[in-house]
Order: structure tokens, then sequence, then C-alpha cells
């Protein structure tokens, strides 16, 4: 394809720079914002008297039947051609004639790639804030279903509270409502700044309306600073951030149910159609799953450094380098977005087992705090009473014993105040009760975050 900047020059683009220099094989996904925005800019023109109403019909004409033909197959993206704006421009030309070439008057390719990348990943993140949405339905479900069941809560992975599988995996659901509420302000502010009409860097001498062009495209506002407006990637950046912190939380959601599957846990058991076996132990089901999600972030991080990088040495105003900023911010979209598609259906298909949380929750002291609550409201310093009950668990540890199985008598040798009340404010079910601060694992806690998450996603 004959480049459309070829007449400043004497010789053709070497071959090996041709390939190096294209960015066609990964920004031709852009094809629909490329288009539409292209129609909307012909519209502009004409309405400025720039073009004619047969050239802005000739071109509208055109521009929608190259989608149609892309979409239905009839034709193939040109590997050779340079981007794909040059590439919709030149089949333009040789489909119209003339009135083709006019298309890019008022614009160039800085402003036009600022705008189709937003356009795009307004598009893509609309159905990812949809994800996180369905990823909050099921734990929601979850979390509706095991409200009384007991597990241990952990600090430093090790048996620290009672509380509830409800309580824990709320938890997350309150990370993925962060989530979803950082893509939107990111989103927001991508609305706010239309590039188009900026130009190479100092906008047109041409009467243009960019702020017609912009609330066409569906933007509430202009890019102010032409300079900034094909020069900056922040938006790129943001969102590479949105998504390297949902990836974070996947990862350690992920973590847990790696654990929780396993046999030394077992607290749960995932469905067969989100696991796989081994090709030599057959005994051997694996969380693969959670474990990708868990690998692909670092995956994420990556795009977001690379970027990052990429951007921070660059001098006003576009530099070629910040084609760069596509291969990064489409694979995280991609990842992210496979990664909920797979997360969810497991997460909704996995077998919580409360016998077994009960159990483990049985262990390991997770009461303890309880029995220095209950000298602290006989009257006892809490400081005097968590010595007292670290003496109790280490007699339980020398004797093979839990607090509940020690008898009342060796409870009186520790302190007269004990009596056989403490019994029962020491039982799992009476320590989750009894956390009734706001946020905590009683139940009534537990039942306003459900009814949080559940008005957060009635609301659009």
């Amino acid at each position: 394809m004959d480049k459309m900047w070829a007449g400043r020059f004497q010789k053709a683009l070497d071959k090996e720079a041709d390939d190096f220099n294209s960015s066609i094989h990964f920004d031709c996904r852009m094809y629909k914002q490329d288009i539409a925005g292209s129609i909307v800019h012909a519209e502009m023109l004409c309405r400025q008297g720039i073009i004619t109403a047969k050239e802005k019909l000739q071109i509208i004409n055109g521009l929608s039947s190259i989608l149609e033909d892309l979409q239905n197959g009839v034709l193939s993206f040109d590997m050779d051609a340079e981007d794909i704006h040059m590439f919709v421009e030149s089949e333009l030309t040789k489909r119209i004639g003339d009135a083709g070439k006019k298309l890019h008057t008022a614009r160039s390719r800085n402003d036009q790639v600022a705008l189709d990348i937003r356009m795009y990943l307004m598009a893509e993140c609309d159905e990812i804030g949809g994800l996180l949405k369905e990823l909050l339905k099921a734990i929601r479900d979850l979390a509706s279903e095991h409200k009384n069941d007991i597990m241990p809560g952990y600090t430093h992975l090790q048996r620290a509270q009672p509380i509830t599988f409800a309580h824990h995996i709320l938890a997350y659901a309150m990370m993925f409502t962060r989530d979803f509420k950082r893509l939107i302000d990111a989103l927001n502010r991508m609305y706010e700044n239309c590039p188009i009409g900026s130009c190479a860097l100092a906008g047109t001498t041409y009467n243009t309306d960019r702020e017609w062009e912009a609330e066409r495209l569906g933007f509430s506002g202009i890019s102010l600073n032409s300079i900034d407006g094909v020069s900056d990637r922040d938006f790129c950046a943001e969102l590479l951030s949105c998504f390297a912190i949902i990836m974070m939380h996947l990862s350690r959601f992920s973590e847990e149910i790696i654990l929780w599957s396993s046999w030394e846990f077992k607290f749960i058991e995932l469905d067969d159609s989100y696991t796989t076996g081994s090709s030599i132990m057959p005994q051997k089901k694996n969380p693969d799953m959670a474990e990708l999600v868990r690998g692909k972030t670092g995956r994420v991080y990556g795009d977001l450094m690379g970027l990052l990088t990429t951007l921070k040495g660059l001098p006003l105003a576009y530099n070629k380098d910040m084609q760069e900023d596509k291969e990064a911010i489409f694979d995280a979209v991609d990842t992210v977005k496979k990664c909920l598609k797979v997360f969810t259906p497991m997460l909704a298909t996995m077998r919580v087992l409360p016998d077994n949380m009960r159990k483990a929750a049985g262990k390991g002291f997770i009461n303890a705090t309880d029995l220095a609550d209950y000298l602290v409201k006989k009257g006892m310093p809490f400081r005097t009473a968590y010595k007292k009950v670290g003496e109790i668990v280490a007699f339980c540890i020398d004797n093979g014993l839990i607090l509940e199985t020690v008898p009342m008598e060796k409870y009186k040798e520790f302190d007269p105040t004990f009596d056989n009340d403490l019994y029962n404010e020491i039982s799992l079910d009476t320590c989750v009760e009894k956390r009734i601060s706001a946020g905590g694992t009683g139940a009534a806690s537990v039942e306003k975050q459900l009814e949080y998450i559940t008005e957060f996603l009635a609301n659009d």
C-alpha cells in the first residue's frame, strides 16, 4: 500500500522498518471506532461548510459500506497498511474517489488515534463493569446461602477469631464495589476530554466545531489544550491501574480458594468443570483456573509498568513511542475480561463445606479473646485478663485441651471469678453473634452488608 505521506520521500521505506513501524496488526480492533469517528467528522465538516453535502453523503455511504464489509467478512484488513486509519482512508478513496481524500481535513492521525482508543476503551469498560456486577451477584448469593456457617478468621494465616463464611467473602464484595467505582471515575474523565480537532498538536486553521463533534460522539466535553489532547495517555495508565487493582483482588480471592480447596483446609470443593487433573497422579483435582487468575495478575501489572515506563520520558507532543500504549491496554482489557468470565462461574458452582469450616474453627483457641472479654466484664483490666488467658491457653496446649473442655474447677484455680456461664460466652455461635459493631461478623451487620451489595447492584 502506498503511504499517504510518501510525497516528501524519494525512497520507499525498508521492508523491515515498514513492518516495525506498522500497527495495523493490533490497532485493527478499533475499526468500528475509527469509522464511527470518521462519520461524525464528515458531518461536522459539512455543517461548517468545509465539504459539500454531496461529499459528506459519499463519505458516509463509503464508510458505512466498509464497516458492513468488514463485519460480514467480505473485506479483510490489509496487513501492509501502516495502521487502521490509513487502511480505512485508503479503502474509502478506492470506493468513492477524490471525496475520500477530503475526510482527513482538519484532523491528524494524532487526534484520530487518541479518539479511537478512548471510544474503544469506553465500550470495553462498560463490559468489564457488567462482568464485575455479575461477580458481585455471585458473591452476594453465596454469602446469603452461608450467613450462619462459622469458619476461622485468620491473621498471619493463623486462626484468629470465629467469623461467618458470609462475612469473609463479603469483604471481597466490598473490594469489587470500589473497583467498579474506580472504573466509573476513570471513564468519566475520558468522557470529559474528547481530543478530536486537536489535529497534530496545534489545532487547525479551519473553522471547526469541536464541541458539536464531541457531543455527537458521546463525550461531555473537549480537551482544552490541543497538545495535551494528542500527547497524553494518562487515561490508559489510569485504566491500567484500575485493572491492576481488580486483578490484585481477584488474585487474593484466588489464593484463598486454592488454599480452601486443598486437603489441608477442605473448606470448599471446586466443580469439576473448573478444575483439571494430573498426568501422573490420578487422585489430583487441581484449582488451575484460580491459579491462572493469580498468575495473570502479574501480566496486567507488567502492562501497567510498561506503559508508565514508556510515557515517563516523552517530550511533548506526539511521539511514535505512544504506539506502545495499545498493546498494553488491549492485553490488560482482554486479560481482565477472561479472568472475570472464568472466575465468576467458578465461584458460583463451588461447594462450600460448612462442617469442615466449623471443625477448623473449633481448634486454635480462636475464642481466647472472648474469654478475656468475659473476665473484663467481671471487672478485670484487659491486660491482666489477656495475660491470664494466655496462661490458660498454655495449659490447654500442654494437656491436649481446648478452652471449652477445661473443667470449671481448673478455671477457678486460675481465677475465682470464673463461673459456669463462661462456657456459653466462649461458644463459637455466641462469639460470632456478640460481634454487634457495625461492619462486624454478627448477623445484623452481615445482613446490612448484604443489603448494601443488593442496593449497589440495583443502581445503574
